[in-house]
Formats: C-alpha cells, structure tokens, sequence
C-alpha cells in the first residue's frame, strides 16, 4: 500500500483543519465531490493556497464563495487535484509491460486496459503507443479516467507544450521503443499535438476512485502515483476496486512508491514484476471471489 504523502499537522493548524472538515463536507454534501479521504495536511496545505488564490481571509469565507459563486468550482478543483505527469514516466515500467505482461496479454481475443486518475493524458498515450509498438491496439479499448473535467478535457485533446518533448522521447526510449516518438506527433506553434489515432478506441470519462464503482472485465489497470494521495481506507477501497474490476490473471500497475504489501487486499494479488510494481491477480481467489456472488 501506498504511505500518504502527508504533511504533519502542527497546532497553529488547529483552526484551519477543523474549517478544512466544513470545506470537505460541503463539497462532497453539495457538488458531489468527495476529498474526505485525502491525505490531510497535504489537502490543508493545497487549500491554503486556493484561500490565498481567491483572496478569502479564512477557509470558511472560502466555503461561503464555493456555496455561492459556484462558478469558481473549476477553479478551485485545479488546486485539489494534483496533475503532474509525463509520458513514458519511469521508462523501467513501461519496459516491464512491453517485456512481461503484453505477451500474456496477447494471448486474448480483446482486451480492456484502465488509466485509473489519467490526469492531462500522458498515461494514456504511453500506453497507447506501447500497444501499437507491441501489435496489441486494434483489439484493446482504454478506459481514461479522471475526477478532474478539465484534466479529462485536456487529455482528450493530446497536445503538450513542446519544451517537453525530449523528455518525452528519452523515455520513450528508454522503455525499449524501437522507433521514434516522433512517429507520433505533429509540432506547430510551439506545441506537440499526437495523433488522434492513438485515442480512438478510448473513452474518456469522469470517474473518482472515492465514491464510484468498477468497470468490470479489465485486464490492465494502471493507477500510478494516485493512491500516495489517499489515507489507507481510502487506499483500500481503491485497491477494493481494482480487485473486482479485473479479470482472472489480471494485471494491476502502481507508481514507484506504491505498493500492496500492507493492504487488506494484499493476499488477493501475487507479486509479477516486484520491482515495477506490477502486479497480478491471483486466479484461484478470483474464482473463489466470483463464487461467493453466485452464492
């Protein structure tokens, strides 16, 4: 399991964290947006910034302007969702996929693959490229997930700023790519924009890991750098999501720091590629699990 990515809470902070829990509540009672879970001095910290942003005096005013200005609701979300990614991010990862888990994959008719929190993208379309590299993109549909409207917005368009795109290509590189990354992309005015090819068997949709549901019938989930966000209850009904969405042998990927070592779902995955955090699920408790439902 993931260890929060948290900042300590220190008395001074007494105040503002007992404004925080009316913020949350609010938002989740009357937006449907639920951040309760989250990592709490990180989210305290990120809504501090959003106070000073929006000019409040206090994390209460700042719940009086989200009741009553809902048209900063956008905005306000951007200092509550954190998107910071790259493409091909941890190229070990990726090389893991194309060298372990894509020769399992291609061994099914069709294949569903889910960028659980895809952010602006990036996700998407390594993987995106990686099956098309490996043979495997004319029978698998992506699922692009993300709590975040304007990260799904933003995703769905495929265009980075152009500064970033030799990172981009090293690590593409790096995942033991064979050709150029840009085979997959066009540059103009300062901008890369990939090919809308490499979308289109994906639905993009708004989904938040907190109070929604599986999808069911995966056979890769890849949710990196998500979970470090979430406090261990909320880690485990994540992971409690994946386990029912995948399939038999289905395969899980989390980030760097990530692991399932000390979730209560631990037991229901083996260790496949340790070092990467790739994860498998195990069969036979699987078909135990889909047993009990039929009981």
């Amino acid at each position: 399991m993931a260890v929060p990515l948290d900042i300590e809470i220190g008395p001074e902070d007494a105040l503002p964290a007992l404004e925080l829990d009316g913020l949350l509540e609010t938002l989740w009672r009357h937006y449907q947006f639920d951040f309760r879970g989250y990592s709490r001095g990180s989210i305290l910290r990120r809504m501090q910034r959003a106070q000073q942003h929006f000019g409040c005096e206090s994390l209460s005013m700042l719940q009086h302007r989200m009741l009553h200005e809902p048209a900063i609701l956008p905005e306000l979300m951007s200092f509550l969702t954190i998107h910071v990614s790259e493409m091909f991010r941890d190229p070990a990862y990726y090389r893991a996929l194309r060298e372990t888990v894509l020769p399992h994959l291609a061994t099914f008719p069709s294949l569903k693959v889910w960028v659980a929190g895809c952010s602006t993208g990036e996700e998407l379309y390594s993987l995106s490229i990686l099956f098309r590299e490996e043979g495997l993109a004319n029978r698998t549909l992506f699922y692009a997930t993300d709590i975040s409207p304007a990260a799904l917005r933003k995703a769905e368009a495929g265009i980075y700023d152009l500064e970033r795109i030799p990172g981009f290509t090293a690590n593409h590189r790096a995942s033991g790519a064979r050709c150029s990354l840009s085979e997959y992309y066009v540059a103009a005015y300062g901008a890369a924009r990939f090919d809308p090819s490499l979308r289109e068997r994906t639905l993009f949709a708004e989904h938040s890991l907190v109070s929604d549901q599986v999808f069911g019938e995966i056979h890769l989930i890849s949710c990196r750098n998500v979970l470090i966000y979430f406090d261990r209850p909320l880690q485990d009904r994540a992971i409690g999501l994946f386990r029912d969405s995948l399939v038999r042998g289905g395969f899980l990927g989390l980030g760097s720091k990530e692991t399932l070592r000390f979730s209560a779902h631990a037991a229901q995955f083996g260790e496949f590629a340790p070092q990467e955090r790739i994860y498998r699920m195990n069969v036979m408790n699987k078909i135990g699990q889909e047993a009990a439902h039929v009981i």
